[in-house]
């Protein structure tokens, strides 16, 4: 069976309470062998972190303040972020970027939280889960401030065009690919066609974006190979060897035993 890693899952939220350990239970027996947690704010560190301890070596949480959780106390979760950091391992930091799509009040604070976080990620030699919503142009603006200073990291559910993808690869960052390309509007498949599998790992972003059969439902991990399986028929390859591909990228950009 194919070895799958889900690189960006949210199973420890609310939708989850009802079945939590078995959500995780069934990722495992369809090849999902490991599970990457974001997270959101101090509210969900807590949660997050229950998660990873209840399953060591499947689950492993990030640390990070969301853009849309960027409001006028920032600095306070700003605080958390670092302290965080300095008693616990994180895999990332990550949730972070800039969101555009829901409220642009708080646009400057979110690229002073963003910069700040990935000045973080230099600290502390740690990748970058990038949340970049309508907010490409001005994201790569700060990461031009970065150049060859070793920053790394994952464009999360990216969803940008081919140019953008390229820009993307040429930096150094991975593409994180999700539900969204078994979408039938999404011009995803345009972009991934043109795109090596190198720069590629795979991500759920659940309980969102859901992959066809699913969508409506609730995204859950276990529906991994289902993306899997998109983006070999795309490429023209066998499922086997995206998951085989894609592992061994996640497992290099976050630093996890590709033997575990």
């Amino acid at each position: 069976m194919p070895e799958y890693i889900d690189t960006h899952a949210h199973l420890y939220l609310p939708e989850f309470d009802a079945d939590r350990e078995s959500a995780v239970e069934t990722a495992l027996y369809r090849g999902v062998r490991r599970i990457l947690l974001p997270n959101i704010d101090s509210s969900s560190i807590e949660p997050m972190n229950k998660l990873a301890d209840r399953f060591p070596g499947v689950c492993f949480p990030m640390m990070g303040l969301h853009p849309t959780s960027v409001k006028d106390n920032y600095r306070e979760e700003l605080d958390r972020v670092e302290k965080e950091l300095s008693h616990r391992n994180y895999c990332a930091i990550g949730e972070i970027g800039i969101d555009l799509y829901w409220d642009k009040t708080h646009l400057v604070e979110q690229a002073i939280v963003f910069s700040k976080q990935l000045d973080l990620a230099l600290e502390h030699n740690l990748p970058v889960a990038i949340h970049a919503r309508e907010s490409f142009d001005e994201i790569l603006e700060i990461l031009d401030g970065y150049k060859n200073k070793g920053l790394r990291g994952v464009f999360h559910a990216f969803t940008g065009n081919t140019d953008t993808a390229r820009d993307v690869a040429d930096r150094g960052f991975l593409l994180g690919i999700g539900g969204i390309i078994t979408y039938k509007k999404s011009f995803l498949p345009e972009v991934i066609r043109e795109t090596d599998l190198s720069h590629i790992i795979l991500e759920t972003d659940s309980p969102y974006l859901t992959p066809v059969p699913f969508r409506g439902k609730r995204n859950e991990s276990s529906y991994i190979p289902y993306i899997a399986e998109a983006i070999g028929k795309i490429k023209e390859t066998s499922p086997e060897e995206v998951a085989r591909i894609t592992t061994a990228n996640a497992c290099k950009l976050f630093h996890l035993d590709p033997y575990a």
